[in-house]
């Protein structure tokens, strides 16, 4: 497998689906009031860059980096089809917008995920690059069903 990721193309209905897929999961997974993934239109903002990954022409995922400050951003967004899960995808993603965090001169970078035990591998692989538990950021208040976390660039 050899997967690139680009520049995501946000007009595509492969990346429409691919969204709707992701929406799909979090929805089954948490309560909606307690979904912070982003939709199509908040995608599509000037402050969030999104990137996607292919494996040859197949779209597999995707993953984004919101601009909440001068020093500070926030991972979103991050998605692997589940064909492709457990092949290392989500760690050369977030790999990806951390690099690109370090470029834009962040110095914090955070991210939202689910409490439930369907988003305990995105918390362990989180853990694993040292994000650390945080208080809500942002926007976010304190939610029994959501996970904050960050950490220092």
């Amino acid at each position: 497998m050899t997967v690139e990721i680009q520049s995501a193309d946000l007009e595509t209905p492969e990346f429409a689906a691919l969204i709707d897929t992701h929406a799909e999961l979090m929805l089954s997974l948490s309560p909606p009031g307690s979904c912070h993934f982003l939709p199509m239109d908040g995608l599509k903002r000037p402050d969030v860059t999104v990137w996607e990954m292919r494996d040859g022409e197949a779209l597999v995922g995707c993953g984004a980096l919101q601009h909440l400050s001068d020093t500070h951003g926030e991972v979103k967004s991050m998605h692997t089809l589940a064909a492709y899960r457990g092949a290392g995808l989500g760690r050369r993603m977030l790999e990806h917008v951390i690099a690109v965090a370090r470029q834009r001169g962040y110095t914090q970078l955070s991210l939202e995920t689910g409490s439930m035990d369907g988003f305990k591998p995105s918390r362990t692989l989180y853990h694993s690059f040292g994000f650390e538990i945080c208080p809500p950021f942002g926007d976010y208040v304190e939610d029994p069903n959501s996970v904050f976390m960050s950490r220092a660039l």
